[in-house]
């Protein structure tokens, strides 16, 4: 409520400016690029944010058509359309986005093209969220939408002249014909960006929400339909990517069983280095996975042998081009319902993680070749919040789609309060489900004895802490085939470590009292290499 009225206010601020720009002397002339003239002469060209430019010399093209809007306030921030929480339950009144506004669209005839002036505060701090320039953004698209002309294939023609690329998350790559220094001419297919514009616009609200008010009951496939294009997919798939270490080989196994008892019939990719060793590809495979191997690549801000040097290895699912839309999920989150309906959404879409970041855990990505490329060629210059993948993509995709956290439901307890701890392990434990996955944050159930969640032992990992999720896990890990259970067993150093986690807990005198629950998993008498 504080924060609609703080939304509010910040629309009302911008009722006085005068949509009419000022006259200005000295405005900077701007040529016609090459491109621009090959098209030939007669055309309608609509103008967005080109007011304080000299475009005399673009008459000679056709009819110029200056597109009038009020630019949103300064006041206007990017944390009031991505905000940290939002009430996705609508246990209150919903919730809302701020209207970011747009051109009386009816006043414009149609036009044979767009052009628009992006702004471009780079390299400032926050120059990619600006409001301002995501406003242009859809201005544009909008346009292109509304009243640009579209040829036989069902594109329109949209040139911007910045000094920064365009949006990819608007814009795709794909759709790049030409870049002419600061001139950036696509041609969007336009089915794609009327989905992207049928969803809110920040994760201020649900992308579309996935059960009514009240019930957890899913929405008829039929309501999502509505926004979305026609199926022309060639292929879909879940994937998930392991890399560097064996550690996680048990839980990408857990994933694709999970996956599968779901009843997705979707192909399940496997992205795997050669640290996975054969007899363990051979259970992946067993357990449902498709492996393609890859060389895995290196976070050049990482230091040498540290957890995340190589998690950007994550990059190689834009690179899955022989599918149209990716489901990643990480290899510790087990899924408990059908998650096919996110294949319905376009990239990006994820969970609220913190302030304007969404978790990278579960994503709906779109492989593409020149993303890729993108994000290899940006691997230097941008500085990751959390210093691995997930900081990264939230520098390169920063207009998101939230799905609802159930669909990626954390393992964590940060509030530590009894209430909190109360509502999650309830849904962690409901049968029928009543969240669509878990992710495992901490230390994972098949590093812990089964007999309790052993992150109830170290003192900064007890927020993780569920004995009922951890349950959860083992229960699923019984009804799995005895020949991919072995796969999930205790070796010497990590039997040595839980006994040593548990003698600190003692120590430190933890009034759970987890460390005296007496241990009858049978994996610490048959250890694996």
């Amino acid at each position: 409520m504080e924060n609609g009225l703080k939304m509010k206010a910040v629309l009302e601020e911008t009722q006085g400016n005068n949509m009419k720009p000022n006259p200005k002397r000295n405005m900077t002339k701007i040529e016609v690029p090459s491109f621009i003239k090959e098209m030939g002469k007669g055309m309608k060209i609509g103008m967005v944010n080109m007011d304080e430019n000299d475009v005399t010399e673009w008459k000679t093209q056709g009819d110029i058509i200056n597109v009038q809007f009020q630019r949103v306030s300064d006041n206007f921030k990017w944390e009031d359309l991505f905000p940290e929480w939002i009430d996705e339950e609508e246990e209150l009144e919903g919730t809302s986005c701020p209207e970011i506004p747009m051109p009386e669209f009816k006043a414009y005839d149609d036009m044979d093209i767009i052009v628009a002036k992006l702004p471009c505060k780079y390299p400032q701090e926050l120059w990619n969220r600006e409001v301002f320039r995501l406003q242009v953004h859809l201005i544009a698209a909008k346009l292109a939408i509304r009243k640009g002309k579209r040829d036989w294939n069902w594109k329109s023609k949209v040139v911007f002249w910045s000094k920064c690329m365009p949006m990819v998350e608007v814009f795709r790559c794909d759709e790049l014909v030409k870049q002419d220094g600061d001139w950036w001419f696509y041609e969007p297919l336009m089915s794609r960006l009327e989905q992207k514009l049928s969803l809110p616009v920040g994760s201020c609200r649900l992308s579309m929400p996935l059960w009514a008010q009240g019930i957890d009951e899913i929405y008829d496939l039929s309501k999502i339909n509505q926004i979305t294009t026609p199926k022309t997919a060639k292929r879909e798939a879940y994937a998930t990517v392991l890399h560097s270490s064996e550690s996680y080989v048990c839980g990408a196994i857990t994933l694709a069983q999970s996956l599968r008892q779901t009843g997705t019939t979707r192909d399940l990719i496997l992205l795997i280095d050669n640290s996975i060793s054969e007899s363990k590809r051979n259970a992946l495979s067993a357990s449902g996975w498709i492996i393609r191997l890859i060389k895995r690549i290196r976070n050049p801000r990482a230091e040498k042998y540290s957890y995340n040097e190589y998690n950007y290895s994550k990059f190689r699912l834009w690179q899955l081009t022989d599918y149209d839309k990716i489901i990643f999920i990480d290899s510790d989150i087990m899924v408990l319902k059908n998650l096919d309906i996110l294949f319905n959404f376009p990239q990006m879409s994820a969970t609220g993680n913190d302030i304007w970041i969404f978790n990278s855990g579960i994503m709906v990505i779109e492989p593409s070749n020149c993303t890729f490329k993108i994000l290899m060629d940006r691997r230097k210059d941008i500085i990751s919040y959390n210093g691995g993948d997930q900081g990264f993509l939230n520098e390169v995709f920063v207009w998101w789609h939230r799905l609802p956290r159930r669909v990626n439901f954390l393992k964590n307890f940060w509030a530590n309060t009894s209430l909190e701890a109360s509502v999650k392990n309830e849904l962690f434990g409901a049968e029928p489900a009543k969240v669509y996955s878990i992710h495992y944050l901490g230390l994972k159930p098949w590093n812990c004895y089964r007999d309790y969640d052993c992150n109830w032992n170290i003192g900064d990992q007890r927020v993780y802490a569920s004995d009922v999720a951890h349950k959860r896990w083992w229960k699923f890990y019984d009804g799995m085939d005895e020949n991919l259970k072995k796969f999930c067993g205790l070796n010497k150093q990590r039997k040595i470590e839980l006994d040593w986690e548990r003698k600190m807990a003692r120590n430190s005198g933890f009034i759970d009292q987890h460390w005296k629950i007496n241990i009858t998993d049978s994996r610490r008498k048959h250890l694996v290499d």
